[in-house]
């Protein structure tokens, strides 16, 4: 029989098992960053947020949107329609040695008789100025204040949301929250108003559980000019 090499006590593999093996590297946690304090007296509070790089930082397309203003020009292209038809059918009528309609001799008698300073004369000066500046305003303001513009990653594409469809992202994710019974989003171009109505919990651990988890919904949403968020959070009130 042949005997084993090593001792009879075995000592002799077990250094070279101990040599043949390496110890395995220790990875330390990082410890966790300390939460951001909020105050627990306040009935509102403002999330963070931190968008992603647009083109031209909003410079280039990213401001709001236009209005077509089909409305107004549509109102605006009729009215001049009609007073120029009725003009042109006179005037026609005049020259086929016709009378003129008695409109527009009883509008020259007015306008041949009555003084600048007539009443009726000022009413219609003042009516005609503020149609003008309605018009100015509509041409030099873009209007479509319902749609949010969004950021532009090609620039190529432009998009838009509307506020009542951003208001209702919120809405869905407020009403998440463990202990949020209901909320209601107020969406503006500037600014979003949460209320939210908590059943259960403390209010404000609700509140900093919305603050997060709205910051991260804002976010989401792709906005060009993220609003300002302000929340509050209630109790549900007594019924009478």
């Amino acid at each position: 029989m042949s005997e084993p090499h090593g001792g009879s006590d075995g000592s002799d593999g077990f250094d070279a098992f101990q040599k043949t093996t390496r110890r395995l590297p220790v990875l330390e946690k990082p410890e966790d960053p300390p939460p951001d304090p909020i105050g627990s007296g306040q009935a509102s509070s403002t999330a963070a947020y931190d968008p992603l790089p647009t083109l031209g930082d909003g410079k280039d397309g990213n401001g709001r949107f236009w209005s077509a203003r089909r409305v107004p020009a549509g109102i605006l292209a009729l009215l001049l329609l009609l007073v120029a038809g009725a003009f042109l059918y006179d005037i026609t009528a005049v020259r086929a040695h016709r009378p003129a309609m008695s409109w527009r001799r009883s509008l020259a008698g007015q306008l041949a008789r009555r003084p600048l300073d007539d009443t009726w004369v000022l009413v219609g000066a003042g009516v005609a100025a503020a149609l003008g500046a309605w018009l100015l305003v509509l041409a030099v303001t873009p209007g479509l204040r319902g749609v949010l513009p969004m950021r532009r990653p090609h620039t190529d594409v432009r998009a838009g949301l509307h506020r009542a469809a951003a208001a209702m992202v919120l809405r869905d994710w407020a009403v998440e929250v463990s202990g949020v019974q209901s909320v209601r989003v107020r969406m503006t171009r500037t600014r979003a108003d949460v209320l939210a109505i908590s059943h259960f919990r403390e209010l404000d651990d609700v509140r900093a559980d919305l603050d997060e988890v709205l910051a991260g919904a804002v976010r989401s949403l792709g906005l060009s000019r993220p609003p300002a968020l302000s929340v509050r959070v209630v109790r549900p009130g007594r019924k009478r």
